[in-house]
């Protein structure tokens, strides 16, 4: 925090601008010895939120025409004094116009410092901060609109409600218990009890909210599965929307699982092209069939392929029975060759079935409708407060158990000095949860997974 630092928080690519951060306590008197106004005017005479036009220089060179952003603290992202370069989006210029920045003082910034900092100053929350590199890395519309509701508060809202009634009930039982002289209202029972049950309630919806969260932030981890030559790789290339298995008309051609991320609008497919499940006498598809089986067995989803120009074989049932609990689809494929008329077994196995041609689009809508209700996105309400990764479930549940605790010693008729206990450890729970309690060591892991410049 006692130093001034500097990255490119924009991707290192070639592109229209780059953007160049600069965070701390020297950030306009650094970059006033790289900055040059064309108006002669100097940042750190300028006001926050105000810009100038100008070039970038070191050693009397001009590196650049850019533009300065200043923001003044404590009224910027960090908390401190900002500055921003919006240079050329070359990649080659902009590391330049980085170095003369480091070479004026600057050192450079580690993953997520500059939320790190803003965290640190109290601009937002722990929690609050998670949910900027969930902004970054959603890869859906309702990942997007939930990571953005998180990081407007609504889950520290949630949080701070249920901690408030916490503090509220420690700190009536304490002055209760410690000032028995003064005239402190008697403790209620049943008022006691009713609102610890009010905070578990909402505490176990925030744990249920967890795997929509987690679907909307990682995906659902998707096999596609049958036997050979049913037609798996034409509909991941269907999904992903070009052609990122190989399609021959030779059975057996996939050997490997071939992964891609899809994004159907909502939702988000983690699709795993598998080997068709077959016996067979090729050491190398044999490989790629076990680990077809495998793969199946962890998936989230299934879509089950099955070919509508051929009858079942003892391959299409030995993928039959390997699906058991497993959420799943049967795909009959290729309807736009001849059907044959036996499908019952499919029907009898599967709660959904799909009839569609991967080769000409058809039936593909259907299929995500029905990926979608199955999986339940459509129930997903993005605006509600939702528990967005693991280290929010676990201390929400230790909360939650706490708080149990709490309960169960007033059911027993302990006194309320085990109850306080309970009541206090639920508290600091909640506090490790936005940071108000916690440590370096917790801080650091949270922000290492952040890209550098953010």
């Amino acid at each position: 925090m006692e130093t001034t630092i500097a990255a490119i928080s924009t991707a290192q690519a070639s592109a229209g601008i780059s953007v160049i951060r600069i965070s701390g306590d020297e950030a306009i008197t650094i970059a006033d010895r790289v900055f040059r106004g064309n108006n002669n005017k100097k940042l750190c005479e300028m006001k926050g939120y105000t810009c100038a036009l100008g070039g970038a220089y070191a050693d009397g060179e001009k590196l650049d025409e850019c533009i300065a952003t200043v923001f003044r603290e404590p009224h910027s992202y960090t908390g401190e004094n900002v500055v921003e370069f919006s240079c050329h989006g070359g990649v080659y210029v902009t590391a330049r116009v980085l170095r003369a920045i480091y070479d004026a003082g600057a050192q450079p910034a580690q993953a997520g410092e500059f939320t790190k900092r803003a965290f640190l100053n109290g601009k937002l929350d722990l929690i609050e901060a998670e949910a900027v590199m969930d902004i970054i890395s959603s890869r859906s519309k309702a990942g997007v609109r939930a990571a953005l509701n998180i990081k407007d508060g609504a889950l520290s809202k949630k949080i701070n409600n249920s901690k408030d009634i916490l503090l509220n009930k420690a700190a009536h039982l304490n002055a209760w218990a410690d000032y028995p002289e003064e005239d402190i209202p008697e403790v209620e029972s049943d008022e006691l009890l009713s609102a610890l049950s009010e905070v578990r309630s909402d505490l176990s919806r925030l744990i249920d909210s967890y795997d929509d969260g987690r679907i909307l932030r990682d995906g659902i981890d998707t096999v596609i599965a049958g036997k050979p030559n049913v037609g798996k790789s034409t509909l991941m290339n269907l999904l992903a929307g070009y052609d990122k298995s190989i399609v021959t008309s030779v059975a057996g051609t996939t050997r490997d699982i071939v992964e891609e991320s899809v994004s159907l609008g909502d939702i988000v497919l983690n699709l795993s092209d598998t080997a068709g499940i077959r016996e067979t006498g090729d050491e190398i598809e044999q490989i790629g069939v076990d680990k077809a089986k495998k793969r199946l067995n962890s998936a989230s989803l299934l879509l089950c392929v099955f070919d509508a120009s051929s009858e079942l074989t003892d391959e299409d049932l030995e993928i039959i029975d390997m699906v058991g609990d497993i959420p799943s689809i049967a795909v009959i494929n290729k309807c736009d060759l001849t059907k044959q008329p036996d499908d019952s077994k499919i029907k009898e196995a599967f709660g959904e079935v799909i009839y569609m041609s991967a080769k000409n689009g058809d039936g593909a809508d259907k299929l995500i409708e029905t990926v979608k209700r199955i999986c339940a996105v459509g129930n997903i309400n993005s605006a509600d407060a939702l528990i967005y990764n693991e280290r929010q479930r676990s201390l929400t549940k230790k909360t939650m158990d706490s708080v149990d605790e709490a309960i169960e010693a007033l059911h027993i008729g302990m006194t309320f000095d085990a109850v306080t206990v309970s009541i206090e450890e639920a508290v600091a729970y909640l506090c490790e949860l936005t940071g108000e309690r916690v440590t370096d060591e917790v801080v650091d892991k949270v922000f290492h997974t952040f890209c550098v410049g953010k």
